[in-house]
């Protein structure tokens, strides 16, 4: 499996379908809701009409942090822009065939309700393998997986011998992309821009980070994606979630100070959406 490199390139929207970002990664902890809720908010404030889906209705992460921005929202009286959001529920079905066709049903209803309102679908996937996550990676315009800075993450990717850091061969993850391109081409969809982004950058300029810095830059050489600078480790975002609020809400009620390091965060942020190269909002382009 090699694809060769990736170009950095503007997206193109569909006529009549939001342009689909979905945040995927088979592992937890590697902030997926919380990147999808500031990319969410960013485009929000762009002007843009977005919506968001949550596939991990086990854990609910995305779910929560929506639900809790409009708890505060209308507790504090504050204008807040959010998505259009919905949570597709698991199957209780004991028979896999027929659980299947009821999540199928089930998030093709979510992805109609938001796919012709919205310019953005945002979708958020769970860090386990699951028939909803197959069905969002299939509708992805824009993959998006953050790493944390660990080879622990980079394992999911590929393979990779310990003395000489060569790639022996891509992972489940990488593997279980390569499948879905197949099944969205044979769909007749554009090819995906696979994204892998690092997040929790230490500011230390330590030789895992050089380590990691490399070997990405060779598996995306053989694997098709790009790489862009993720989301720094910093305590505000887990202050945060139990508010809804993003870095672009700071300064309108939220009760927490902005500081240096905030700013920088927020400049991480934009620097972020750009690398993605989404297309323009549908309306604008019209």
């Amino acid at each position: 499996m090699r694809l060769g490199n990736t170009l950095r390139r503007t997206a193109v929207r569909t006529p009549g379908r939001a342009h689909v970002l979905v945040l995927g990664n088979e592992k937890g902890g590697s902030g997926k809701s919380t990147t999808a809720m500031h990319l969410a908010v960013a485009l929000l404030h762009d002007g843009a009409r977005v919506g968001t889906i949550d596939v991990d209705s086990r854990q609910g992460t995305f779910t929560r942090y929506n639900e809790n921005r409009r708890s505060f929202a209308k507790a504090h009286d504050l204008d807040l822009p959010s998505p259009e959001h919905r949570s597709v529920q698991l199957s209780d079905l004991a028979n896999r065939t027929e659980a299947d066709a009821v999540e199928r049903e089930r998030f093709g209803q979510a992805f109609a309700e938001l796919g012709g309102a919205c310019d953005f679908l945002i979708i958020d996937t769970p860090g386990s393998h699951t028939h909803l996550s197959r069905l969002a990676h299939i509708e992805a315009d824009t993959l998006l997986t953050p790493l944390n800075d660990s080879f622990i993450d980079l394992d999911l990717l590929a393979r990779v011998e310990p003395d000489t850091f060569r790639i022996v061969r891509p992972s489940i993850y990488s593997e279980a992309v390569w499948q879905q391109r197949q099944m969205r081409a044979a769909a007749g969809h554009r090819p995906v821009d696979w994204i892998v982004t690092r997040n929790r950058l230490s500011t230390l300029d330590a030789r895992n980070k050089r380590d990691m810095e490399k070997v990405l830059a060779a598996l995306a050489q053989r694997l098709g994606f790009r790489v862009a600078p993720g989301l720094s480790e910093r305590v505000i975002y887990r202050e945060l979630f139990l508010k809804g609020l993003t870095l672009l809400d700071m300064r309108k009620g939220s009760g927490l100070s902005m500081t240096m390091s905030h700013v920088a965060a927020r400049q991480e942020l934009r620097t972020l959406l750009s690398e993605l190269n989404l297309p323009p909002v549908a309306a604008a382009a019209e």
